[in-house]
């Protein structure tokens, strides 16, 4: 039996500039027929002079997507990931059979269920029960097997008391978690998401959290499209990162979100501040470094150098108090501490010397995990902010093979401290008469 869910093999897909393509969903049809009565006829004349007014140069092209070829076996969690117009939403167009590719073909082996545009579909005037029942019949779902899972659909989507009024005197948090929630309850072969994470509020994003990683686990094929990093490594076993509409990078989750994130972001071990001539603050900010404890060149920081921070600054308030304080984020904007130096007899609630100032952080090795790591600068005057300066510095710690006890995979957690271990016999048994030797 052939085990791909997905392959696509050269895919491109090309757009006019200024001309919309016209497709609609089977759902699309089937809802505005539903909802044809409660409709006014809209002008097409109208619709074509703004089309018309556009002014856009009707012989500019732009690709989408270009030459985009990967498998996706059953069973397989594959992530996308990408900026804004990277191409993302079209790949997923493409899978949906919502618009064809230019060029290239997609073959989906399976019964398909899409959680694209979260909402879509949803007549306004019909009641929340009414859009249950018309949704999962579209989306492929028995109406006894709509029975069965409507109160569990209700239960999650947490609209109980609403479910016979009209959608369109829904909240929009309320629409978009009953949207969710039908859809996230199909158990369809293969499951495409776009972005259904961003629903809702905290503690429904949690939930939908859950039910995605409920999904991957089951055994069904997933592909999954969200800004949220986070959830796709902790969902994933393959990524592929999209760079205007090519894939950049395909590979491990923490690998490719590394790239991902160095990408657009300069990692650097020191960054000066000038203008000191013409600076009006009492406090200015002169340089923040990063240099290796034992003396050597500040690159490659891994994970086993231990290196210090160092803050200069300067201070021109002969009455003020002044402190430095820092927060340690890592690449996937985890804030690891909030570190500020201890109160020092020497220095603690008194005025802090004129001068250029210089505030040394100690960081021991074998205790920040690899990837890329960031420092939120804050210094304080009397205990007030006065300089926030976020990024003040970005560097990037790399990883080695070294002292690993045996193990080459990835190493999850947000620190990765080298602690002593002690591993002792306490008690030695006596032999017995059968005690194998």
């Amino acid at each position: 039996m052939n085990d791909i869910a997905v392959r696509i093999e050269g895919v491109g897909k090309r757009y006019r500039i200024g001309q919309r393509e016209s497709y609609k969903t089977l759902r699309d049809t089937l809802t505005n027929a539903v909802g044809a009565p409660f409709r006014r006829l809209s002008s097409i004349a109208r619709r074509s002079s703004a089309d018309n007014q556009r002014g856009v140069a009707r012989g500019e092209y732009i690709w989408a997507l270009r030459d985009i070829s990967f498998d996706l076996k059953h069973g397989e969690v594959l992530g996308v990931i990408g900026r804004n117009g990277a191409g993302k939403s079209t790949l997923l167009k493409i899978l949906s059979r919502i618009t064809r590719p230019t060029e290239g073909y997609a073959e989906i082996h399976g019964r398909v269920g899409s959680l694209l545009e979260v909402g879509t579909g949803f007549n306004p005037e019909l009641t929340g029960r009414e859009n249950i029942y018309l949704n999962g019949a579209v989306l492929g779902m028995k109406k006894a097997e709509i029975d069965r899972k409507f109160d569990e659909i209700v239960a999650f989507a947490e609209v109980e008391q609403f479910i016979d009024t009209p959608v369109k005197r829904y909240s929009s948090g309320m629409y978009m978690r009953l949207a969710f929630a039908v859809a996230a309850h199909l158990e369809p072969e293969i499951l495409i998401v776009d972005e259904v994470l961003a629903v809702g509020d905290a503690e429904f994003q949690k939930k939908c959290l859950g039910k995605m990683g409920d999904v991957a686990k089951g055994g069904r094929t997933v592909l999954f499209v969200s800004h949220n990093l986070l959830a796709i490594e902790n969902l994933c076993e393959q990524v592929i990162w999209l760079k205007n509409g090519e894939i950049a990078r395909q590979g491990s989750p923490g690998q490719v979100i590394s790239n991902y994130l160095q990408s657009s972001i300069s990692p650097s071990t020191e960054r000066v501040w000038s203008g000191l001539a013409t600076a009006r603050e009492k406090i200015r900010l002169q340089c923040v470094r990063l240099r290796p404890s034992d003396g050597t060149a500040s690159v490659p920081i891994t994970v086993h150098t231990a290196f210090a921070l160092e803050f200069e600054y300067w201070n021109f308030d002969p009455t003020a108090y002044v402190s430095v304080s820092f927060c340690m984020y890592n690449e996937h904007d985890i804030l690891l501490f909030d570190i500020c130096p201890p109160f020092d007899p020497d220095w603690r609630q008194k005025p802090s010397p004129i001068g250029l100032l210089r505030s040394i952080c100690h960081i021991p090795g074998d205790f920040l995990n690899d990837g890329l790591h960031r420092v939120d600068l804050i210094i304080l005057r009397n205990h007030v902010p006065v300089i926030l300066e976020p990024q003040a510095l970005v560097f990037h710690i790399q990883d080695t093979l070294e002292e690993r006890a045996g193990w080459y995979g990835e190493w999850p957690g947000a620190i990765r401290p080298m602690l002593t271990w002690e591993t002792n016999l306490s008690l030695s048994p006596r032999p017995t008469t059968g005690d194998v030797v």
